[in-house]
């Protein structure tokens, strides 16, 4: 939890000499002046020698400061029982994909999201389930993102497994040759709600930031939680072989990635997630896949 205490001045892009912002009656906590000589203006502005808040150096620009930041620990308790939840995430991820020894683990996951962030912190803002703050900007950034997904699978991701593996990566029943219009639309359908809406509150929403829990909700801890979540929605996809296993981390750091970038909002990675696939499914209906 971040206290953020705000002031706004006018003036230049940048530190002003001598200068400094009086206090006010929420009691937020200003820098000192660069010299004991201050004359105090209306509107809070304090000054040295030598300034006026209608001199040259004052522009009509809003500049905010954050002061007083202080970030809270979680504490340990709070922490031990995310570990709990990361572990049993691996568990089902492993437990199904790799040892086939319980049920689709989407739907764990996408069920503890709901859950763990309703009964632990009230709500699902902080795993990023909010309204953007830019619908527009969400859309060119998930639109950018498919792009990368797209490119850097195709002439990236899929030439360098087959140098590796000299086999192409297993593909899904769901993009058959051959396609349907029935099954487009079906396999649309499936896209837009398993993959990319319940994937990403699974993987992004719940692993990744209860990953994060593990260091404090850190910055570092963040980007480190999508790394690590990021080679586990790698091995979710262990059916399509190696190749998959790669090509699907490549995607978890893209989609990890597009997370961070928009503010931990979850619906950058959706979008992309759904666009791409989307992609995917008109290639295969249109008979241009290779």
């Amino acid at each position: 939890m971040i206290a953020v205490q705000r002031i706004r001045i006018l003036g230049w892009w940048g530190a002003i000499p001598g200068c400094a912002v009086g206090g006010d009656a929420a009691g937020t906590v200003h820098e000192q002046p660069a010299d004991d000589e201050l004359r105090q203006p209306e509107g809070g502005l304090a000054c040295s020698k030598g300034w006026e808040p209608d001199a040259p150096q004052f522009y009509n620009l809003h500049m905010t400061l954050r002061t007083n930041e202080v970030r809270e620990s979680l504490p340990a308790s709070y922490r031990w029982t995310s570990l709990f939840e990361v572990a049993l995430g691996v568990f089902l991820v492993l437990g199904h994909n790799v040892f086939r020894v319980v049920p689709n683990e989407v739907f764990f996951l996408f069920a503890l999201f709901w859950v763990s962030f309703k009964v632990r912190d009230g709500g699902w803002r902080v795993a990023g389930l909010s309204r953007p703050g830019a619908w527009r900007r969400t859309f060119v950034l998930a639109l950018a993102g498919a792009v990368v997904l797209q490119l850097g699978s195709e002439f990236l991701v899929e030439p360098l497994a087959q140098q590796i593996w000299h086999r192409p990566e297993q593909t899904s029943s769901l993009f058959s040759s051959g396609m349907s219009t029935k099954k487009a639309l079906l396999t649309l359908g499936i896209i837009w709600t398993f993959a990319a809406f319940g994937e990403e509150l699974g993987y992004r929403g719940y692993l990744l930031t209860r990953a994060a829990d593990l260091g404090n909700r850190s910055q570092a801890a963040y980007v480190i939680a999508m790394v690590c979540v990021a080679v586990l929605f790698g091995f979710g996809h262990y059916f399509k072989g190696p190749a998959g296993v790669l090509d699907s981390t490549y995607s978890g750091l893209v989609l990890g990635t597009l997370f961070l970038l928009s503010g931990r909002n979850l619906w950058a990675p959706i979008l992309a997630h759904g666009l791409s696939d989307t992609y995917a499914v008109v290639i295969v209906y249109m008979g241009w896949a290779n």
